[in-house]
Formats: C-alpha cells, sequence, structure tokens
C-alpha cells in the first residue's frame, strides 16, 4: 500500500500543512518529523524509509523537500511520486554558510526571537507579510521548535549534500512548485530542478513567496490533487 508523506520544512510541523491536510484526506496524509528527531539529511531521509515501508509518495516543502530527495537517491525504486515545493537542490553557499552560523549562535544563546521575528517577513510575499493571522500562525511553529531544534535543524542544512547529481536517474512522477517571489529559496532553484528531473512539471505561483502552502493554500491543494489523482501508485 502506497502512503503519502507529507515532510515540512525548517523548524515547522503539520501545522504547515493545515489547509492541504483536509484536502487530501482521501489518500490519508502522514506528517513526518523526521527533521525534528536526527541530525543529518541523511539520517532524516533513512529514518523516514524505515518508519513507512513500502511504496512512497512525498511531498516536501522547503527543508522537507531536500529529505525528499534524499529519499530518492537512497531508495529511487520506492518512491512512486515526488512533490518538491520551494526547495533546492543545490548545496548551501558559502554567503548562506555564514549567515545561518551567525543565526545558530544567537539559537545558542537563546534568543530565538531576536533571529526569527525580524525576518519573518521574508518568508511571505509582500502581500501576505502584512497579514499579522498568517505571520502569526507561521511564527508560532517556528518559536516553538526552539533553540536546539533550530541549531540542529540549521547544522542539517548547512552539511546538505548537492541532490543534483542524482535527478536525472529519478523516473517517478515529479512536480515542483515554487512561490514567483520565494526570498529564501528563489524560483531558479525550482527551475533547476525541473530541468534535471525528467519530465517534471514546473508551476511558478505568482505574487506568493516561500511558505506557499500558507500563502496560496487552495492554488497548492488543486495542484496536489491533480497531481496525485493522476499517479499510478493510487491505480
Amino acid at each position: 500500500m502506497t502512503t503519502l508523506v507529507l515532510l515540512p520544512g525548517l523548524a515547522a510541523d503539520a501545522r504547515m500543512w493545515r489547509d492541504q491536510l483536509p484536502a487530501l484526506a482521501r489518500w490519508r496524509p502522514v506528517v513526518t518529523d523526521v527533521h525534528m528527531r536526527h541530525p543529518t539529511v541523511a539520517e532524516m531521509a533513512a529514518a523516514l524509509l524505515v518508519r513507512h515501508p513500502g511504496p512512497l509518495v512525498l511531498c516536501g516543502a522547503s527543508m522537507g523537500g531536500i529529505v525528499a530527495m534524499e529519499v530518492a537517491r537512497q531508495a529511487p525504486t520506492r518512491v512512486a511520486g515526488l512533490a518538491l515545493l520551494g526547495t533546492t537542490a543545490q548545496p548551501e553557499t558559502d554567503e548562506m554558510r555564514q549567515v545561518r552560523e551567525r543565526a545558530i549562535a544567537l539559537f545558542s544563546q537563546g534568543r530565538v526571537a531576536d533571529v526569527i521575528e525580524p525576518n519573518a517577513a521574508m518568508a511571505f510575499h509582500p502581500d501576505h507579510a502584512q497579514d499579522a493571522d498568517l505571520v502569526g500562525r507561521y511564527l508560532a511553529f517556528v518559536l516553538q521548535a526552539g533553540g536546539e531544534q533550530l541549531v540542529r535543524q540549521n547544522r542539517a542544512i548547512v552539511e546538505r549534500p548537492d541532490a543534483r547529481p542524482h535527478l536525472a536517474r529519478l523516473r517517478c512522477p515529479t512536480l515542483v512548485v515554487c512561490g514567483e517571489d520565494d526570498q529564501l529559496t528563489p524560483a531558479e532553484r525550482s527551475r533547476e530542478i525541473a530541468s534535471l528531473v525528467p519530465h517534471a512539471r514546473l508551476v511558478l505561483l505568482p505574487r506568493c513567496g516561500h511558505m506557499l502552502t500558507m500563502e496560496q493554500p487552495q492554488t497548492v491543494n488543486t495542484l496536489l490533487r491533480e497531481w496525485l489523482e493522476s499517479l499510478p501508485a493510487w491505480a
């Protein structure tokens, strides 16, 4: 039996998928927390494979997409479908490594809100960054994750593997979605993924930033439902 697994982004949990869970209920999705339990992307992927035996359809957002691509590298024959939302296949750049290391130092001191709150707007399109309820929902799960998780997960991202070499070998149906105005993983990263995965479908959402599951939930739901309905895994 095929399992649909939703993989949250860095410091996120099932609340990031709040608007998708009812819409995808017929596929009985499960939200994984392997990013909360293991120190490296490779170990997160390996743990997911152990926890969910059998064929998998993976839908990963941001860091979740990075883990999903690593699952596909480790066990390509078990992945029956791959949806990658607002993510990147590239390794960390030197510039971003320095940014994360500075943030990690502050997280280690317990100064989580000092880092997260002033930068929360960057996760959204300007239209949505002014929505206090939306930004508040985002801040709630990131701040609740806490300093220890933010340190661990950022270190995992800093040391993430380069996923690009194996993408051309993927044979599963792949959907790549990104906000056109994503400031954290710009749209060119999604274009690159779609260019490397054979027959991947690329969709760019206008007036949308990084948190596309929250910013444009209905559009994302429609895309995911149409894609899931097309997969041979459910036949």
